[in-house]
């Protein structure tokens, strides 16, 4: 159980939560307002926020919130414990909101593995260097590596990463194993030029130049200039030069009059695909978002569609799993472009995963 100082930490934070202030976010704040916490303390807090709005529904509104956090640990670590101590029906209808079933088109096989999956702390993945899986494992110990991506390794220790010489140089990036899975479905080849259309801090551009083994032209392109900045010196410390970066806001005037072999958009979503490690979106994500997201990701697409060279592949990617803003707009997409040969769709489920839950789409022009 959390002691008293990690529960009157993890209260204060609860306290700046809000609908518009997530509890990621907040965390974030507040260490950054409280460095001199060890990190031991800092990991206690974040387990102990997390917890509490994995387990909402189940606490005492009444209660103080050190009492409540409190009933979140003890729930966590019986069903950490025990996973059937909880029933399916009752993680149905209490663990996510009532409108997602309108929305999963989960096997009925699958949906108390997923609910559970919900339930538990995340994995933490690493993407090493190309060829350097095995080098780093060894140097960071407690690394179990993926069967289902070449350079993917699942990080069991308590160390601080991010003060790690290995991370200091480069060798790794901390990226979730279905992340990595969209750009190894992406499969650049060395002197291609790209463009990842939403590139965000860079993750999977980064990525897309290490599978390109430093040849040819990654474009990375964002609305936030800030996520470009951490991109590039997140690809100064990884030692990667074959990009270049630019603003899109997502409309018609697109950055550059490039002809691409591939486009990635990884599109803005409701992120229903990490309510594992965020569990606190699940009770802020509405039905109204879903929808104007959905509509946003078609524009997005409709916008960049005519940048492929002819046998140039497009690939959609979103870490959601509703049908609104995946197979919909799939569809919808593919519908409005007969110039596009639609290819492979897949669901990456976070119970199958042990990771986020993604769903990937392709599609060729036609040459």
């Amino acid at each position: 159980m959390p002691d008293q100082t990690t529960l009157n930490h993890a209260a204060q934070i609860l306290g700046a939560v809000s609908a518009n202030e997530r509890a990621d976010t907040a965390l974030r704040f507040y260490f950054e307002s409280h460095r001199y916490l060890a990190p031991a303390m800092k990991r206690a807090v974040t387990q102990s926020v997390f917890a509490y709005f994995r387990w909402l529904s189940w606490l005492d509104p009444k209660a103080s919130p050190q009492k409540r956090l409190e009933q979140a640990a003890d729930m966590h670590a019986r069903f950490a414990a025990d996973p059937k101590c909880v029933k399916a029906e009752a993680l149905a209808v209490r663990a996510v909101p009532e409108w997602l079933w309108t929305e999963l088109d989960l096997p009925a096989e699958g949906k108390a593995a997923y609910l559970r999956q919900l339930q538990r702390d995340p994995a933490l993945w690493l993407r090493a260097r190309p060829g350097q899986r095995e080098a780093l494992a060894k140097s960071l110990f407690a690394c179990e590596p993926s069967d289902r991506a070449p350079d993917a390794l699942r990080f069991t220790g308590t160390q601080d990463l991010f003060k790690t010489e290995q991370f200091r140089t480069g060798e790794f990036e901390i990226q979730d194993l279905a992340s990595q899975l969209v750009s190894v479905a992406c499969a650049p080849k060395p002197g291609e030029t790209w463009w990842d259309a939403c590139a965000g801090e860079g993750g999977k551009t980064l990525h897309l130049a290490d599978l390109m083994a430093n040849k040819g032209t990654v474009w990375a392109t964002d609305r936030n200039a800030r996520r470009i900045e951490t991109l590039k010196r997140r690809a100064a410390r990884a030692k990667i030069f074959n990009y270049r970066t630019d603003f899109w806001d997502g409309g018609k005037m697109l950055p550059n009059k490039t002809k691409f072999d591939g486009i990635l958009l990884d599109a803005p979503c409701s992120g229903v695909g990490t309510w594992q490690r965020n569990p606190h979106a699940r009770w802020t994500t509405t039905m109204d978002d879903v929808r104007e997201l959905a509509a946003m990701q078609l524009a997005l697409m409709n916008n960049l569609a005519g940048s492929l060279k002819p046998g140039g592949r497009l690939l959609y990617s979103v870490c959601t799993l509703t049908r609104s803003e995946t197979t919909a707009v799939a569809d919808a997409f593919s519908a409005a472009h007969p110039e596009l040969e639609p290819g492979k769709r897949e669901f990456l489920w976070p119970h199958e995963l042990n990771a986020n839950g993604m769903f990937i789409a392709a599609w060729t022009r036609k040459k």
